[in-house]
């Protein structure tokens, strides 16, 4: 983080520029802590480190003591959120007192709920100043577990981040905690792999982004929320149909109308994207190439309809007078699968249809495979 006691191999870091390019020499760049050194963050600077560079979650700071509001947080926690990424903040803490700790945690946690940072976040406690220095072991793990219980108080997770140097001397961490230690080559290495996060890094580069970053590798979730905001709820929308079987098998395709072709056999295991799925005396086919089409019941999806859908939403099911059913899209979400039998159903104004329960019918455009893009 930016305001820190820098030991000898970090002012090494600094002096030869390492780091500076690529990932050459570099462990995961799992994380990122940013601050108003770096300036307004966009989201196109946090897209940029997602998609080149392995970027999986944000910390960025808000607050300082009692009396330091971090004016680039609110921004930060907005464009990280925009860009898919799990966004965290720390607090560079200046307590000595159990107080002191509690005061400081409700001043965190007050100004991160008000920049937006969503709750079941995490709140980092950066325990790195002289303040701490000066006193006890002891009262410094009373002091940092007194912030972590009152930031709970407000929704939030917390953490505490110090240097390897302090551990068992300065103070303790006993549980999860983030770790500062900065190897000549980070390449490989597994530092602090008992811990959630080792920042292995404080001069790493990104093209595109103002400034030098703090970097860390992740040892579990706890940063990532159990990655629930890296998940797009549209990647549960999907038009890849698989031939069932993992075994050499030749299946026949078929034109629109039924006819076997020549020459167009599908193997087992063979994976296709379908444009469209259509009824054949019946039957659900799936739309491969030009008047190419598979049967469903030679799929993986054989008796079976996927939701193709957003995860985060779902689909109405109908009855068979063509009438939606009331909360059905609470059950009938993207992603989910449901026993059906081998023919459609056609249902007047909603047209062919999956039988899924006794009076319970999805549209076919609704299966996976079927073409729908959301």
């Amino acid at each position: 983080m930016k305001k820190k006691v820098i030991n000898l191999i970090g002012l090494l870091l600094l002096v030869t520029g390492f780091f500076v390019v690529g990932n050459t020499e570099a462990a995961n760049t799992d994380m990122v802590d940013v601050s108003n050194h770096n300036g307004y963050m966009t989201t196109a600077n946090f897209i940029d480190m997602r998609n080149n560079y392995g970027v999986k979650a944000v910390v960025t700071k808000v607050t300082e003591g009692t009396y330091y509001h971090d004016y680039t947080a609110k921004n930060n926690i907005y464009t990280a959120q925009q860009a898919g990424l799990y966004i965290n903040a720390y607090h560079f803490a200046r307590y000595t007192t159990y107080q002191g700790a509690v005061n400081e945690a409700n001043y965190a946690a007050q100004m991160a709920k008000a920049d937006g940072l969503p709750i079941g976040s995490v709140i980092v406690a950066d325990v790195e100043a002289s303040q701490q220095q000066g006193i006890s072991r002891y009262q410094n793990n009373i002091n940092n577990q007194a912030f972590m219980n009152t930031i709970k108080q407000y929704g939030y997770r917390s953490d505490v981040y110090t240097m390897s140097s302090w551990l068992g001397s300065v103070m303790d961490v006993n549980a999860g905690g983030w770790i500062a230690s900065y190897p000549y080559n980070a390449s490989g290495k597994q530092w602090y792999s008992s811990n959630h996060a080792w920042q292995w890094g404080s001069t790493y580069q990104f093209a595109g982004s103002y400034g030098n970053f703090d970097v860390s590798q992740l040892y579990d979730n706890f940063y990532t929320g159990q990655l629930q905001a890296l998940v797009d709820p549209r990647q549960s929308i999907n038009n890849v149909v698989s031939v069932k079987g993992n075994k050499y098998k030749a299946y026949s395709t078929y034109t629109k109308e039924g006819q076997a072709n020549e020459g167009t056999d599908v193997l087992s295991g063979t994976d296709w994207q379908s444009a469209g799925i259509i009824e054949v005396a019946g039957l659900p086919y799936y739309y491969i190439g030009l008047n190419t089409y598979i049967p469903q019941n030679k799929t993986t999806f054989n008796r079976k309809v996927v939701i193709n859908y957003r995860s985060d939403y779902g689909v109405n099911a109908y009855n068979k007078k063509g009438q939606s059913i009331k909360d059905s899209n609470t059950r009938f979400k993207g992603g989910t699968e449901w026993a059906t039998v081998d023919k459609l159903t056609y249902i007047n104004n909603v047209g062919w249809c999956y039988q899924v329960s006794t009076d319970e019918y999805i549209p076919v455009k609704f299966q996976q495979g079927s073409g729908f893009k959301g």
